[in-house]
């Protein structure tokens, strides 16, 4: 066991124990209570059709995004435009490079969050108190050119599907921001030209089987640091987010994303929009895999909201600031459920 409890990455760690160590366990107040936790029907999670986003209904849709954004903040979307074998293909990625060899794993290994391709545990394990049961490899992809000879090489197919991957996600991404900028009432390319040169992110996030998933986390109750997170689950359910006070499970339908508002969107829109809290809870019979995508500002892009938005009635509710300046006090701080937004809050008059 002691041997066992200097691995570096819990997926080396996980199948020795039937106990989950003291530095994962969450005290007894923040722990995920997984019997009070409602199961969303289709019905109560808004599910958009963008079939005919570039057609005759392109006006209801764009409604329909901008009640999810405001209401929810989170949708799932169908008919998006990603063949499903490009969607396959990342998830076996994904699965073989968490199965490979420790030693190969461990060339990506980094505990530095400016390195913009890493293999890590957790989520910052410099600042946190207490572990999260996840591995995760982050990569940045935007543009892809200046980061694919970062990637891993192993699996070999690794930078060829998950490339193309990248790539598609991009154009869906580009096609929801016209969308949501028309939902807010500006101009289509508005939110597109205010993020600098752009961002893109990935991690593929890996949840081994948990000996007792009631006394810990994958990831505790956060908002998203970016502006639109485009999220890939596989078929094991996980994802859980905050409605009305309750935690609601949003278990996976095959052929869909979900898309959730990010911290810069809430900024951008002046609180129209609202950054959604969510958690990913772990289960004791299978291993899980979950593909973000962060879509962000680049670090000089200056964030604040839309002038368009802001009125007698709806006062500024932000400050300017860069996203790099953002990103550093969300990773420093930690995964919270008070938004790091509240730090650049304008003073009350």
């Amino acid at each position: 066991m002691a041997a066992a409890a200097t691995k570096l990455l819990l997926t080396d760690l996980a199948s020795s124990i039937d106990r989950v160590p003291d530095n994962y366990i969450r005290p007894e107040a923040d722990r995920p209570n997984l019997i009070e936790v409602e199961v969303s029907d289709i019905s109560s999670i808004p599910l958009i059709d963008l079939q005919g986003l570039s057609g005759p209904n392109r006006d209801d849709i764009i409604k329909q995004i901008g009640q999810a954004c405001q209401q929810d903040g989170f949708f799932q979307i169908k008919n998006h435009g990603i063949p499903e074998e490009v969607v396959q293909a990342i998830l076996n990625v994904a699965r073989e490079f968490f199965r490979l060899p420790e030693s190969e794993r461990l060339k990506n290994y980094s505990e530095d969050p400016l390195k913009t391709t890493r293999l890590s545990t957790s989520f910052n394990i410099k600042t946190e108190k207490v572990s999260n049961w996840r591995d995760f490899l982050r990569f940045h992809c935007y543009p892809l050119e200046e980061y694919v000879h970062e990637w891993p090489t192993n699996p070999p197919s690794f930078r060829k599907e998950v490339g193309e991957y990248c790539t598609r996600v991009r154009e869906l991404v580009l096609k929801l921001l016209e969308a949501i900028s028309e939902s807010l009432g500006l101009e289509r390319d508005y939110i597109s030209k205010n993020l600098g040169k752009h961002g893109q992110h990935m991690a593929m996030n890996y949840y081994p089987p948990c000996p007792q998933p009631e006394l810990t986390y994958g990831l505790p109750g956060h908002t998203d640091q970016g502006l639109i997170t485009i999220l890939l689950q596989d078929d094991v359910p996980g994802l859980q987010v905050l409605r009305d006070g309750k935690w609601v499970a949003v278990n996976p339908i095959p052929n869909t994303f979900i898309v959730n508002i990010g911290d810069q969107m809430q900024a951008i829109s002046n609180d129209k929009y609202k950054s959604i809290i969510h958690r990913a809870v772990v289960n004791c019979d299978r291993e899980r895999i979950s593909i973000p995508t962060f879509y962000c500002p680049s670090p000089e892009a200056l964030i604040g909201p839309a002038m368009g938005l802001i009125d007698h009635e709806h006062p500024v509710v932000y400050r300017s600031f860069t996203y790099e300046e953002y990103y550093q006090k969300f990773w420093n701080r930690g995964l919270r459920t008070e938004c790091c937004l509240d730090i650049f809050k304008m003073p009350l008059a």
